[in-house]
């Protein structure tokens, strides 16, 4: 891929970070069915939805795709991954868009609406420490409007079976290290490519300034503090305001949770 200008050149990035994703999450197309079955079975199908940490818009192309009447509000603070979804849905006037900071206390402002029937994520705040991670759910429970529902697909475990969780981790390396002799890019390999693109430097290198260069190591020292256990997203859900919260799909090392406001 090089200059990225027309409609095709973006479905190219965006096809090519739903390969990357699927390189460490075979299953990632099944979580968002599930997703989308409960944005429907909850919200209806012309639901206003909030795609928080959209990256460049994988969960809303497919509700778009799946619910015609549905409306998404993208949120992202990644200057690279926006460009990719706004070029992805340039012209839809179904897709919003926002840049916001999710550690910042004040973030909600900066969206165009303050009450959504639906927000969902996928593998994003597995970033945000406990503190911040905690205070974004209680955020998200004014956000949600009542019978409304928040589904996070992200990196947990039911740390009740260890044993288990370590068999099928282990089958899931073993996937990935084949994926990879076949040719699958990782995190780092993409990354590379879009600073290498002539149209998307310019926001990589915003990205890498604000966040981080993915391609680099991650420095060595303490664990960061972020929650893992399935059982502490929900507990924090309900504390945080939701009335109900149940997990809904599972895998290897991920989990999909939902929570009705």
């Amino acid at each position: 891929m090089t200059t990225t200008s027309t409609a095709s050149d973006w479905q190219r990035w965006q096809t090519s970070w739903d390969r990357q994703q699927e390189w460490y999450m075979p299953d990632r197309e099944e979580r968002f069915r599930v997703m989308t079955d409960a944005v429907e079975a909850v919200a209806g199908r012309t639901p206003l939805v909030l795609d928080l940490a959209c990256g460049t818009g994988s969960i809303s192309d497919r509700l778009l795709r799946r619910l015609p009447g549905a409306r998404t509000v993208c949120v992202d603070i990644d200057p690279a991954l926006l460009t990719i979804a706004r070029g992805h849905f340039a012209g839809n006037g179904r897709v919003t868009f926002a840049e916001a900071d999710l550690t910042d206390p004040d973030w909600t402002a900066r969206l165009p609406v303050a009450s959504f029937d639906a927000v969902v994520t996928a593998t994003a705040l597995h970033w945000l420490d406990t503190g911040p991670l905690r205070r974004l759910y209680g955020s998200l429970a004014s956000l949600v409007r009542e019978g409304g529902v928040f589904l996070n697909a992200d990196h947990m475990c039911d740390e009740s079976a260890p044993r288990l969780n370590a068999a099928l981790h282990a089958l899931l390396l073993e996937g990935r290290e084949r994926r990879r002799r076949a040719g699958a890019l990782d995190w780092a390999d993409w990354w590379s490519r879009v600073a290498d693109d002539p149209v998307l430097a310019g926001p990589a290198a915003r990205r890498f300034a604000l966040l981080g260069d993915p391609r680099e190591p991650r420095p060595a020292g303490a664990l960061p503090d972020r929650p893992t256990a399935t059982s502490w997203h929900l507990d924090t859900l309900r504390e945080q305001g939701f009335t109900e919260a149940r997990q809904l799909w599972c895998s290897a090392s991920d989990a999909l949770v939902a929570a009705l406001r």
